[in-house]
């Protein structure tokens, strides 16, 4: 499907305070300088137009959240959606910012161990095999997620393709740093997982054609075992 393009976004996220720019000035320094607390910090990879993560956001106000999103078209609905929701309160939600960017960058914009929990949503399955090592949940991304997070941080993914998933569970399943914690084939059947479970707008689109959504957690191996 065809990105629509917006002409004014790139204009609206430029003057939007709640979006970062000049982000990799921030390295190391993301928990001081831009949310001047010492709070656990949490991302999304692909946030999308931001429903799960504003949603987390009100409901965490002890945690800081960032949302990751390639496509200035789409960050515009999450911007507006937050913009809304702050109006509508009457209170400024502190604790969610933005950045748009390719996510190939992160560690260049996050320091070692700067991220407790990565969210990975209903992400682009890229489904040819040359294009497998921009999978989300490819090797060369984890290899990333593990220079950011904290060493107890964890990778938490959802998606209804069930070929992303079956690539994922392999990607990890045989990774000498990752271990699966937790996993299911249908997350809304699964009373356990679905605990708390936010959906994102992708989820509701899928659960109302009926479509199972799977879903992992993955922390290091070292970290899973110690929780045994």
């Amino acid at each position: 499907m065809r990105l629509r393009n917006i002409p004014r976004a790139d204009g609206v996220l430029k003057e939007s305070v709640y979006v970062i720019k000049n982000e990799a000035r921030h390295r190391g320094k993301w928990a001081d300088e831009v949310f001047c607390s010492t709070n656990p910090i949490h991302i999304e990879i692909g946030m999308g137009k931001g429903q799960f993560l504003l949603a987390l956001a009100e409901q965490n106000p002890e945690i800081s959240y960032i949302g990751i999103e390639r496509y200035s078209s789409v960050l515009l609905r999450a911007v507006e959606k937050l913009s809304a929701s702050s109006d509508a309160s009457g209170r400024d939600i502190k604790n969610l910012r933005f950045i748009c960017m390719d996510a190939a960058d992160i560690d260049t914009v996050f320091a070692p161990q700067e991220i407790e929990r990565i969210y990975l949503n209903f992400s682009d399955p890229w489904p040819k095999a040359r294009h497998a090592g921009r999978r989300l949940t490819s090797p060369e991304y984890l290899a990333r997620y593990d220079r950011i997070l904290k060493p107890s941080g964890q990778i938490e993914f959802k998606t209804d393709n069930l070929s992303l998933f079956d690539y994922s569970e392999g990607v990890l399943n045989t990774s000498d740093t990752w271990k699966i914690t937790a996993l299911t084939r249908d997350l809304h059947r699964d009373a356990a997982m679905n605990a708390g479970n936010i959906m994102t707008e992708y989820e509701e689109k899928f659960s109302s054609m009926n479509n199972p959504i799977c879903k992992l957690i993955a922390k290091r191996q070292s970290e899973a075992d110690s929780c045994i």
